[in-house]
């Protein structure tokens, strides 16, 4: 039997086996699983080592070096899925390796499915939606007044921006787009929209004026593409933006992407994103390693003093120096230009002709300093920006992120300073917290060193002057003032009685005794004489000063008392010779009540004076 399971096949060998293993000892089957089964390797040890290794032997095979798994080749734009158009168009703009923004939100847009994506600024966010957009509208055409996607940005110079980048990647295809935006002619923008568009690049409030008009048709639009919600946000656009959603059909595929995605964005966004994929390559608010900030801490009287020293100190090719309101823009470049620097002005107030020619200067190289508002602060893409200088410390700290992220993009080098002011140390405290990092102070030579102030003092107004409520260091304000008056109830006895204004009292010098401060008991006012109304002279004016009024209690309810019984006849005084010229015109009768004028003896009492001669 043994010879028998020897020569078998193994079919016939394992029926044997199991089949016959009653009758087959036990030495027999450990041969035969021996045959079948080979040893297991030893575990955990990779190299093995007897207890006769030598010391030698151990340092030779720990210096042998570990077989390391080769490393992933980089990520091309061609590994994206984008059409060769496309890649033809990059290619010639210098760009061959994606951004990680880019990497994560192309091939999911083309996908169709909505992104919410936020990524440092200078990291490539338009380009990460304007290629894969061209691509997927390469395919067909638009009709008139009925483009096939949208995008929306919050400034001019933004929307402008992206239709270069439009412009750039696309020029191997035939699509078209369209600038709706402010401050440009409406005639122009409708007859660009009648010729038929692909893309519309919008701000919002234009959008909307053009669509009421019936310039513009959105029941066409496949792809929504919201472009910094972020300042959208801090500009009120918001309610445009839902509005302008509620216009488009349901099939939509919406894009939004942000520097910072706050938690009121993201409410919002639930709104029309549907199983949104996020897409988040970065720290929020975090600043890009390429860029070194410094801040100083100056007198408000020395900032541009300070700063024209900065400049002079580093090499600068170009920079933009950020103020917090449009004044200030203009007075520090009329400052830098007096003191022969080559700079240009950049605010909100500006015409969009002016806006757009500075713009093409500073790009040009013609001007070296862009003095500008927070209008220039997000989205714009200045290639080779050198520095970045705060002239003021912004007000909210996100702002601080997006006016620094001017510079340092696409793996350059760039440097950032802040301006701050002893007033300034919650706002840069704010900053500090934001980022997450602690931004070095720099000492300028040849100016006053100051520190922080000590009062927790919020943001200032004016530029230099203090809260409001009066000067600086002064006591002499409305409040010091009350102080020193009388108490209510002596101004009250004075204006009923006609007493002048008491003079004021020297002050009490030592060794004299104090005034006392009890007041005399007021008389009866049944016993007080009252007033003639006759044309009598005018009374001297020289006047006795009336006696203050008891404030007690039981005074108190007298005198309402005699109020309710009719028995207070005491009447204003007038103002004798003092008497102004409209009071003494005589009253018109009242002709509704159909009585004839009262006389001299009529009914006004005894003296039948007139109402005139009442009043005075």
């Amino acid at each position: 039997m043994v010879a028998q399971a020897g020569n078998a096949s193994p079919r016939q060998r394992r029926s044997l086996t199991f089949g016959l293993a009653f009758k087959i000892p036990h030495s027999i089957r450990d041969q035969h699983r021996a045959r079948r089964v080979p040893p297991r390797p030893p575990r955990h040890r990779k190299h093995p080592v007897s207890e006769t290794v030598t010391s030698s032997e151990m340092i030779a095979l720990a210096a042998d070096p570990v077989p390391s798994e080769p490393a992933a080749a980089p990520v091309t734009f061609a590994d994206l899925g984008l059409s060769e158009p496309i890649l033809r168009a990059v290619i010639e703009k210098g760009y061959t390796t994606p951004t990680p923004i880019q990497a994560q939100a192309i091939p999911v847009v083309l996908m169709g499915r909505d992104v919410l994506g936020s990524a440092q600024t200078g990291t490539g966010k338009t380009a990460g939606f304007t290629l894969p957009l061209i691509d997927i509208l390469a395919g067909s055409r638009g009709r008139a007044r009925m483009p096939r996607a949208l995008i929306l940005e919050p400034t001019r110079e933004l929307a402008l921006q992206v239709a270069e980048n439009f412009v750039a990647y696309g020029k191997y295809t035939r699509l078209t787009h369209a600038l709706v935006i402010g401050g440009e002619s409406m005639t122009d923008q409708r007859d660009v929209l009648t010729r038929g568009v692909d893309v519309v690049i919008a701000t919002p409030g234009r959008l909307i004026d053009m669509f009421e008009r019936g310039t513009l048709l959105l029941t066409d639009v496949k792809v929504l593409v919201i472009d910094e919600a972020d300042r959208m946000l801090d500009m009120g656009f918001i309610p445009d933006v839902e509005r302008i959603v509620s216009m488009l059909q349901r099939t939509r595929q919406p894009l939004l992407f942000s520097a910072t995605i706050a938690p009121e964005i993201r409410r919002r966004a639930d709104a029309f994103l549907q199983n949104p994929k996020q897409i988040s390559v970065s720290p929020p608010a975090s600043v890009a390693s390429t860029i070194t900030s410094r801040y100083t801490l100056v007198a408000e009287h020395d900032k541009r003093e300070a700063l024209r020293r900065l400049i002079r100190a580093e090499d600068v090719q170009n920079a933009l120096i950020f103020c917090n309101r449009k004044r200030d823009v203009d007075i520090l470049f009329r400052s830098l230009t007096r003191h022969n620097f080559k700079a240009g002005a950049l605010h909100g107030d500006m015409t969009q002709p002016m806006r757009f020619a500075t713009l093409e200067k500073f790009k040009a190289g013609e001007i070296q300093l862009l003095v500008c508002s927070d209008v220039a602060a997000r989205g714009l893409d200045i290639g080779g920006l050198s520095h970045v200088f705060n002239f003021d410390v912004p007000h909210h700290a996100e702002d601080y992120v997006h006016r620094i992220g001017r510079t340092g993009r696409a793996g350059r080098e760039g440097r950032a300073f802040t301006l701050a002011t002893p007033e300034d140390r919650l706002a840069m405290a704010a900053i500090e917290t934001l980022t997450a990092g602690a931004i070095q102070r720099m000492q300028i030579e040849g100016l006053d060193t100051v520190e922080w102030s000590e009062a927790a003092s919020g943001r200032r107004g004016r530029r230099g002057s203090p809260a409001r409520g009066g000067k600086a260091g002064s006591n002499a304000g409305r409040g010091a003032r009350a102080a020193s008056e009388k108490p209510p109830a002596a101004r009250r006895g004075r204006k009923a009685s006609g007493e002048a204004p008491p003079a004021a009292a020297s002050p009490h010098e030592p060794g004299s005794p104090a005034p006392s401060r009890e007041h005399s008991p007021a008389p009866s006012r049944e016993h007080s004489p009252a007033p003639s109304r006759d044309r009598s002279p005018a009374p001297s004016r020289d006047r006795s000063p009336a006696p203050s009024r008891d404030r007690s209690p039981a005074s108190s309810r007298e005198v309402r008392a005699e109020r309710a019984a009719g028995n207070d006849r005491q009447t204003v005084v007038g103002f004798g010779v003092d008497v102004p010229a409209f009071m003494l015109v005589a009253a018109r009768p009242n002709r509704g009540a159909g009585t004839a004028p009262p006389t001299a003896e009529g009914p006004q009492g005894e003296g039948g004076a007139s109402p005139a001669s009442e009043i005075a």
